[in-house]
């Protein structure tokens, strides 16, 4: 029993692990097309009252899609559109728009 307790931690991780080498960019680019109009393909929203996603953590984007999907976060365009993606379809969105590097310039 003692032994399956301090298992358990790793055995987790390793499933987190997987599920995170699962995540594909490329197939989350495609995915993104239906994100484009608000957010845009390169994740620099085009409108005042959407988000930028570019460069935003994996983890972060993920927690906010599964929200939208479950209700337990609401909007009405985010929760129609959420409500149909899977949660491989989710990793694979997330890891696109953490790809996208972002380069800040400070002004002078």
């Amino acid at each position: 029993m003692n032994y399956l307790r301090k298992a358990l931690p790793v055995v987790a991780c390793l499933a987190v692990w997987a599920g995170a080498q699962a995540a594909d960019p490329a197939k989350g680019r495609e995915l993104a097309s239906q994100c484009r109009t608000c957010h845009g393909l390169d994740g620099i929203a085009r409108i005042p009252i959407a988000p930028h996603l570019a460069g935003e953590s994996r983890i972060y984007l993920e927690t906010q899609l599964k929200a939208f999907r479950s209700g337990k976060r609401e909007h009405e365009m985010m929760s129609v559109i959420a409500r149909d993606l899977s949660d491989e379809e989710i990793s694979h969105l997330a890891a696109w728009y953490e790809s996208i590097e972002i380069v800040a310039t400070l002004p002078d």
